[in-house]
């Protein structure tokens, strides 16, 4: 690994497991913290940036605490998701792993241990925790292992969410399939959790994969597990995504990008509701909810021949449409705040709030980029910050699309005529050229606003 030695933490009651462990991770150039207690292991958990923790399955058994190894492990993932934890159980109890990875370890190894393979898995979580620790969201392949133990509070108080939070509230608790649709950025997985917190699993996993970017080589391992030897890495088994989320929900994010020769392969498992590990001879019951998501017209894909109609029936039970952040003009000072605290306190700056001028600028803005859009934007604008609150200058957005006084001033020195036609170009944009979604967003019958793209040389948009 280029980065700084690794720092991990040994958790065992037995001292002959952490003096070899020790001897051998010291070998390697790593910084070793060493517990025998829980909370010897909460200490260093706090304390310390951890790259790893490696502890002993049935760890942790005194009386003062009453946790057990199981406890431990939720209280890690609840005090740093980011921490990859990896569980060691003597031989034959592989089932007390899988039921720890079910709640957030993201690897095992069995006892007694080839130095050579544990090595291998140890390295392998340090660089995966490493990389969630760089990234903003917890995405990529590990993002899949969090589990969703309280709902995400949605801000969700314009109108054009309304119907969003009625669909939340009356499928959420049901097992219904959900595919929920919007533009990039918009919200997709918010929405996925709390249609998890919303239902009778959410004591249970959530588990998150990016179904649209998984190789056809790697997209059965991923979401079904392998067995030992199925293929030359296999070096040991693994859990698959399904199994994961057992009795809880899954979401499959990009599901639009999917190849059909892995469609084919989803739809079997969804239509039978059992799984087979790869290279495994006997197949597993699952019991999941699904929620997918995608930015792509599945209906339109279908008659394009790019997704399996069966499988998209499969999918959308039930349909959500998330509205683009330009529809939800109410939601974005309280998201504007939210990320401006998040973001104040992780790179310690004293920030108040917004100057008027950044207010504006954020309501006028049309966000393209969404909800993912506006919290990059304040980020950067947390590190830009000169004073106690942000301007607009630190926002760093184009000022064609974010100054509201330059568009006032603009307005002001315009016939009425002029300033109509302003209106309608700006209209047109936002709608992609829609003249009927233009017209409804002017306030206008379709004819009408054809008549004044007429009478303004503007032509019919589409």
């Amino acid at each position: 690994m280029t980065d700084a030695p690794a720092h991990v933490l040994i958790a065992d009651d037995q001292q002959p497991v952490l003096d070899a462990l020790r001897l051998l991770l010291k070998g390697l150039g790593w910084r070793i913290q060493a517990a025998t207690s829980t909370a010897g292991v909460q200490a260093a958990v706090a304390e310390h940036r951890l790259d790893l923790v490696v502890m002993d399955l049935n760890y942790s058994r005194d009386t003062t605490s009453g946790a057990e190894g199981l406890e431990l492990l939720r209280w890690i993932g609840r005090e740093d998701p980011c921490l990859p934890v990896v569980v060691m159980t003597a031989w034959g109890s592989v089932d007390g792993a899988v039921e720890a990875m079910r709640l957030g370890a993201r690897d095992y190894v069995e006892k007694p241990w080839k130095n050579d393979k544990l090595v291998a898995t140890l390295r392998t979580q340090i660089e995966l925790g490493r990389a969630l620790r760089r990234s903003e969201h917890l995405e990529g392949e590990n993002a899949r292992l969090r589990a969703a133990s309280a709902g995400p509070e949605m801000i969700a108080g314009s109108p054009a969410m309304a119907p969003v939070l009625e669909l939340v509230q009356r499928v959420g608790p049901s097992d219904a399939n959900v595919l929920v649709t919007g533009p990039h950025g918009a919200g997709k997985e918010v929405l996925a959790r709390a249609l998890h917190a919303a239902s009778l699993r959410a004591d249970h996993p959530l588990v998150t994969v990016n179904s649209g970017g998984l190789g056809d080589g790697v997209f059965e391992s991923e979401l079904f597990g392998h067995v030992k030897g199925a293929f030359t890495d296999a070096k040991a088994n693994r859990v698959g995504c399904f199994e994961l989320a057992h009795e809880g929900t899954i979401f499959l994010d990009e599901i639009g990008n999917m190849p059909m020769s892995q469609q084919a392969k989803l739809l079997r498992v969804l239509q039978t509701g059992e799984m087979r590990r790869v290279g495994a001879s006997h197949t597993r019951k699952i019991d999941v909810r699904l929620v997918s998501a995608t930015n792509v017209d599945l209906h339109q894909a279908v008659r394009e021949g790019r997704f399996r109609e069966d499988l998209l029936y499969r999918l959308n039970t039930v349909q959500i449409e998330l509205p683009p952040l330009r529809e939800r003009g109410i939601d974005i000072p309280e998201f504007a705040a939210r990320f401006l605290q998040r973001f104040a306190a992780r790179y310690d700056r004293a920030l108040v709030g917004f100057t008027e001028a950044a207010h504006r600028a954020l309501l006028d803005h049309e966000w393209p980029g969404n909800v993912r859009e506006l919290e990059h934007a304040i980020e950067r604008a947390v590190l830009m910050a000169r004073g106690d609150r942000v301007d607009v200058r630190d926002l760093g957005l184009r000022p064609t699309d974010a100054q509201p006084s330059d568009a006032a001033s603009r307005l002001e020195a315009m016939t009425l005529d002029d300033a109509e036609r302003w209106l309608i170009e700006r209209a047109l944009h936002r709608c992609e050229g829609n003249v009927k979604k233009a017209a409804d967003e002017l306030g206008l019958s379709r004819s009408a606003l054809y008549r004044r793209l007429e009478r303004h040389g503007l032509g019919s948009g589409g």
